[in-house]
């Protein structure tokens, strides 16, 4: 499996992340349709918050580092609720895959 993402094909595992990280808007669009997800700007916003934590981490937040972070810095009062309608599949999984970035550690990163 794979994804088609502006011409290139890119690499991914049997679950669908990909295996090397991709921080275009393009692989977001690409991804998120093929995870039947309709982006917003909560959404982006969570992409973006998750995409500087790799960057930082070099891997992504678990979930509850993620609830943490998310009700910290980018919506105040965010709840798992909040958290699951954007990325039903599981938040830090599924956002991460969206995001373009390999798939998280153990349950979810760090």
């Amino acid at each position: 499996m794979g994804y088609m993402i502006e011409g290139s094909e890119r690499e991914t595992d049997e679950e669908g992340f990909l295996l090397e990280p991709d921080f275009s808007e393009a692989a977001v669009e690409v991804i998120a349709a093929a995870e039947g997800i309709a982006l917003t700007d909560a959404h982006r916003a969570v992409i973006r918050y998750l995409r500087e934590q790799y960057r930082e981490h070099g891997q992504t937040p678990n979930f509850r580092n993620l609830l943490k972070g998310i009700a910290e810095s980018v919506h105040p009062g965010a709840d798992s609720k909040y958290l699951y309608e954007l990325f039903p599949a599981g938040p830090a999984r599924q956002g991460a895959k969206i995001a373009g970035l390999p798939k998280p550690f153990g349950k979810g990163g760090y």
